[in-house]
């Protein structure tokens, strides 16, 4: 079964991990993502925009008092040297992977991994020690779609979370957590197939997940669990 393209997975994502609001600045998208990191904070735009474009994108960053933060993918390189010319530096390259969802998908044990239709205050406490903060359950809060926040369990204590939600047929897993002193135990892993478990229950037919490419532990994880990669996005930055 194939899976889906990157234009697909990058629709989903903008679906299931939304910015506060959006505006158009000439050629670009901008984001305003009131905390919640890169992905709905930075500007995009298709193909190449006109000279003129950009020094207005570099503009509306300076007026609103932020630094200038562009989300690039395969086929904007030439974007991608102009920007690089106007001092901003790469950041986070990132891999979309994506599984069909009944290849991942497996029924958690009894009372190991538990599904909440918004995040608990235990699922806060633990994404907070991993840095992520109110911010991003607000975001969270704003996916429009079936989602749900799932808690993994071990020795009879919270070890891990994920959030979870669909864009149609695409399930995007976001926020996977493990904290430290039960990582190498399985506990990713459950929860990811979780999610499928989760999402097929919905009709959902793939899994995704973007993770920045110097995360070797978690893209061993989606290996393993037979993602491929169907994309990439990088930043520049100022």
């Amino acid at each position: 079964m194939s899976v889906p393209d990157a234009t697909r997975i990058e629709a989903a994502l903008e679906a299931t991990w939304p910015a506060a609001a959006t505006r158009r600045v000439g050629a670009f998208t901008f984001r305003d993502g009131r905390g919640g990191g890169k992905r709905v904070s930075a500007a995009t735009a298709g193909g190449l925009p006109a000279t003129a474009e950009i020094e207005a994108a570099l503009a509306a960053f300076a007026a609103a008092g932020l630094p200038a933060l562009f989300r690039l993918r395969p086929g904007q390189e030439a974007l991608d040297a102009a920007l690089a010319a106007r001092g901003l530096a790469p950041a986070d390259p990132t891999l979309l992977l994506a599984a069909p969802v009944a290849a991942v998908a497996a029924p958690p044990a009894f009372l190991t991994v538990l599904p909440a239709e918004a995040p608990l205050a235990v699922m806060a406490e633990l994404w907070a020690e991993g840095g992520t903060g109110p911010e991003r359950l607000q975001v969270m809060a704003r996916a429009a779609g079936p989602k749900t926040a799932l808690l993994a369990r071990e020795d009879d204590r919270p070890a891990g979370a994920a959030f979870v939600a669909l864009d149609r047929e695409v399930a995007m897993v976001h926020a996977l957590a493990v904290l430290p002193r039960f990582r190498r135990r399985g506990i990713a892993e459950r929860l990811v197939r979780g999610a499928a478990h989760w999402a097929a229950g919905r009709g959902a037919t793939a899994i995704a997940v973007a993770t920045v490419e110097a995360n070797a532990p978690a893209r061993a994880l989606f290996a393993a669990l037979g993602f491929i990669a169907a994309g990439r996005y990088w930043y520049r930055s100022a």
